[in-house]
């Protein structure tokens, strides 16, 4: 029984790290994508604007992406609430 729970433990753990690795690469993509939109609008020149202005796009992304998330694990965990209870 024991050995059963510590491979579910090591399965989860695996797949944590592994989603987790896969969002770090997701995010340094559209890390060099915004630069890259960024640099195109502002050019070379304009260093600390394109800075500001990527800080700000991303930011902005960063809170919708949580207020998104935290809205659909919300309404998960309802759900899973409901289907115990009936």
């Amino acid at each position: 029984m024991a050995s059963e729970e510590l491979k579910v433990q090591l399965l989860e753990t695996f797949a944590a790290l592994i989603t987790a690795a896969f969002g770090l690469v997701a995010a340094l993509a559209w890390n060099e994508a915004i630069k890259t939109a960024v640099k195109s609008v502002f050019g070379e020149g304009d260093d600390l604007i394109g800075l500001v202005v990527y800080a700000i796009i991303v930011t902005v992304l960063a809170v919708i992406m949580t207020l998104l998330i935290a809205r659909a694990l919300g309404k998960a965990k309802n759900a899973v609430e409901t289907a115990k209870k009936n």
